[in-house]
């Protein structure tokens, strides 16, 4: 088995990265493998933004891990950059692997490269085996999160 290499990803990775978003009980309910049209749209938004870095990790030709890695700049912490990961997964097949370690120390690596003063992430509060492997990492838990959910076009 080869190594995994971490690259950009493309459109053509779309079905492999939704398949590992709704492969368990939260993206289950959430994301629509079925129908790749928003996922297509989205995918075009970021793939024009420059702060923007939606990677995969790659095996023996086949996807096997993904990240989102959002650059921002910031007034706060005196003028510092900070980027945001998301949409951390890696496939079944590859759990404990390594390979999410693997992908963290790139977006971590490609934060710095960027200039960031701060990588920050979030994790569902139902997710207790991935807090342990962000606290592992190094991350600390030191905020609480809030969400609000709007609806399709709210705000247009």
């Amino acid at each position: 088995m080869d190594d995994p290499h971490i690259r950009p990803a493309v459109a053509g990775d779309l079905p492999e990265i939704v398949a590992m978003l709704a492969d368990d009980p939260l993206g289950a309910a959430r994301e629509s493998p079925d129908d790749l049209t928003p996922y297509l749209k989205a995918f075009a938004r970021l793939d024009g933004d420059p702060n923007q870095y939606q990677a995969v990790a790659e095996r023996d030709g086949r996807v096997v891990g993904t990240l989102q890695l959002t650059i921002v700049a910031g007034i706060s912490r005196r003028g510092a950059t900070r980027s945001i990961i998301e949409g951390v997964r890696v496939h079944a097949d590859e759990r404990g692997s390594g390979l999410g370690t693997r992908l963290i120390q790139w977006a971590i690596d490609e934060s710095g490269r960027q200039g960031c003063q701060l990588v920050q992430l979030t994790s569902d509060a139902t997710r207790t085996d991935a807090q342990r492997f962000y606290e592992r990492l190094g991350f600390t838990a030191s905020h609480v999160g809030f969400k609000m959910t709007l609806a399709a076009g709210a705000g247009t």
